[in-house]
């Protein structure tokens, strides 16, 4: 073993003791499932069947006919592949008929397409604003965010999660070029919701850009799933960069940018990610496109997965389980201690329940969490079973690592 390969174990060791927490049987990354037997269930490793309470296949449309049709008919069409970079081979009508449907669903007048989530942030960050530029970031802001706003070069500014008044601080400073403000739509360990209303206000008086992620509020909040904006009832033009994955409760892959026709040429001409980046496959892409059909033909989706979400948090709550401030699909069962967190996961594993702890540095120490994530299909009998295993797991007082 060389010298580097020794630092990042002892790193790795340092930061997230892998083969302590295996010898303990806490160890659930990374482990193989085999089959999605239902939305709800899936066949796992060495493990058989198990309820799936850590996915992100919000709206379950992850096994729709109509999306699995209409995705091979484009493979089908256009073959396996993405076939080259977008500005040379690789766009097809597919991957505009999404841009075109993207665009529609989130009221702006074009939309861009990248490979991921991850992609479209860093890319379209790192692309907007540079070296003479200020950008203000919610302290719990998703990774791809923070690397965005570090490969940016720009001046860099965290405000306190949800904090308008910190925000507003901030942008009363002295910052020095085009002002960009930034944030999760749904925060992606908490839950919990951004304060739009007050932070679009804050903006246009000090004549800021707003950028907001909305990976996880996507077909998740708003009364038809459109995200923030009509979860607070504002006007389609609240936020100027619109993010979201297509990934989640599109069950697809890849990422986007909505915005103004200007902002969007720019992105492909300009963004890294974009130019030299392989296209998505047709296939994804039709599938995305279906998806988005769907969620605006089918409302009843999103009102039963607001259901779903306000039976379990009930639940969870008269067994006396801590879930912060959420009120979306994703609710945290805060435990504490990071091996807490393992213990309660492995009982959850033991009892056929798929769920992740989620322990520092991913979150604060001691704020240790379960990450549970609710879809539409989830059943009132499997969310019981849930809150009852929980509920009956004897987890010792631990220390963090």
């Amino acid at each position: 073993m060389n010298v580097l390969q020794k630092e990042m174990e002892a790193k790795l060791k340092m930061l997230w003791p892998v083969e302590k927490i295996k010898e303990a049987d806490c160890y659930f990354y990374n482990i193989p499932i085999e089959k999605y037997l239902s939305t709800t269930t899936v066949k796992v490793r060495d493990k058989g069947e198990m309820i799936m309470f850590g996915g992100y296949s919000y709206l379950s449309l992850h096994k729709n006919k109509k999306i699995e049709r209409n995705a091979l008919r484009a493979l089908k069409e256009y073959g396996s592949g993405g076939h080259g970079v977008r500005l040379l081979a690789g766009t097809t009508s597919v991957h505009r008929r999404l841009e075109e449907k993207i665009s529609e669903f989130k009221g702006t007048e074009d939309a861009v397409t990248y490979s991921s989530g991850y992609v479209a942030n860093i890319s379209s960050i790192s692309s907007l604003v540079g070296r003479h530029d200020t950008i203000i970031s919610d302290r719990l802001n998703h990774a791809s965010i923070v690397d965005g706003c570090l490969l940016s070069r720009a001046t860099f500014r965290k405000f306190r999660h949800n904090d308008m008044k910190h925000l507003e601080t901030l942008l009363k400073q002295n910052n020095s070029g085009r002002v960009l403000v930034i944030a999760d739509g749904v925060f992606s360990m908490d839950g919990d919701i951004f304060d739009l209303p007050r932070a679009a206000w804050l903006c246009k008086e000090h004549n800021a850009l707003l950028m907001i992620d909305e990976s996880h509020s996507i077909g998740v909040i708003g009364k038809t799933g459109r995200g923030i904006e009509e979860h607070f009832g504002l006007p389609k033009n609240s936020v100027d960069i619109k993010m979201g994955t297509l990934s989640k409760a599109i069950p697809s892959q890849g990422g986007y940018i909505a915005s103004s026709k200007k902002v969007c040429n720019f992105l492909r001409h300009q963004s890294r990610g974009f130019i030299y980046s392989g296209a998505n496959t047709p296939t994804n892409d039709a599938a995305s496109a279906t998806a988005l059909d769907i969620i605006m033909d089918e409302p009843e989706r999103v009102a039963k997965l607001h259901e779903n979400v306000a039976y379990t948090k009930a639940k969870l709550k008269a067994s006396g389980f801590d879930t912060l401030n959420s009120d979306t699909a994703i609710l945290p069962i805060i435990c504490g201690a990071d091996w807490n967190a393992l213990e309660l996961a492995k009982h959850c594993h033991d009892h056929n329940i798929y769920i992740q702890a989620i322990p520092y540095p991913v979150v604060p120490k001691g704020k240790a969490r379960l990450r549970l994530s609710i879809n539409t299909d989830h059943t009132k009998e499997q969310i019981d079973y849930l809150a009852e295993v929980l509920k009956s797991a004897n987890i010792s007082n631990n220390e963090s690592f």
